[in-house]
């Protein structure tokens, strides 16, 4: 498909981005100014943020932008548990998310990518600062992430709420994400026709809708549902998009950016 095809349907897309953001960056706002602050000072972060730069992959919607998003959002849902963990096991606890967020999807294009991705995690880690059960909880977190698995039951509580964590930020992005960028970058490196868009979109949206019981923390329970569900209002509206196009021209071609 021609460039400027691709720009066109992109830019009748993003017309179809939600009047507000979800209540959660709102609720949650200060728990998140205080993550922002760790993820561009912190000096554990700022070298983690270089180490995985080689394993991330922007072409296929899990790269950079992503992980510092999951990063963020993981150690924001952790500091609003501080109440009930302590300041200040919340705050270390906060840290490990965001190098959870950071690692989770460094092996993404890989099978098994959340073991492979933990085990990984562990190499990137071995000289860290961490203690060996710090090392060890984010590694449990990274191979618990993926979508459709059965949630993992730790004996250790904050490795309980760190896995949790790094899911729930992880699926936040099946919302409005995956159909302002996540979906086109896909789409371009899977080298479909908007024909073969079109085709596989009402199973997606009905991938994207099984995800929206399934959120873990307290805070994700609360949450997480409004991103699915601004997410599959922006799907709904972007495949009525492609069939009108597709209506109307060849939709044969490819997608390249």
């Amino acid at each position: 498909m021609k460039n400027e095809t691709l720009l066109r349907i992109k830019q009748e897309s993003a017309a179809v981005t939600p009047d507000a953001l979800p209540s959660f960056y709102t609720a949650m706002s200060a728990e998140l100014a205080s993550a922002r602050d760790t993820f561009f000072s912190h000096p554990m972060v700022l070298r983690c943020r270089e180490d995985v730069l080689p394993f991330l992959n922007d072409e296929f919607g899990h790269g950079i932008e992503h992980s510092k998003k999951v990063a963020i959002e993981c150690s924001a849902l952790i500091l609003g548990e501080a109440e009930a963990l302590g300041l200040e096991q919340a705050r270390r606890l906060s840290l490990l998310a965001m190098l959870a967020g950071l690692l989770h999807d460094t092996c993404r294009l890989e099978g098994d990518h959340a073991t492979r991705g933990a085990d990984l995690a562990l190499l990137i880690l071995r000289d860290y600062p961490l203690t060996d059960e710090e090392k060890q909880m984010i590694a449990d977190a990274v191979r618990c992430h993926e979508a459709f698995s059965a949630p993992a039951e730790f004996d250790h509580h904050g490795t309980q709420l760190l896995a949790d964590a790094l899911y729930d930020a992880d699926k936040f992005r099946w919302g409005p994400d995956n159909f302002i960028t996540t979906l086109w970058e896909i789409c371009n490196y899977q080298e479909w026709t908007l024909q073969q868009i079109l085709d596989k979109f009402p199973t997606g949206l009905e991938v994207v809708a099984s995800i929206q019981n399934t959120f873990r923390t307290p805070a994700g329970k609360i949450y997480g549902p409004e991103f699915i569900e601004l997410g599959l209002d922006m799907g709904k509206k972007i495949y009525q998009i492609i069939q009108a196009f597709c209506r109307k021209n060849d939709c044969s071609g490819h997608i390249t950016a």
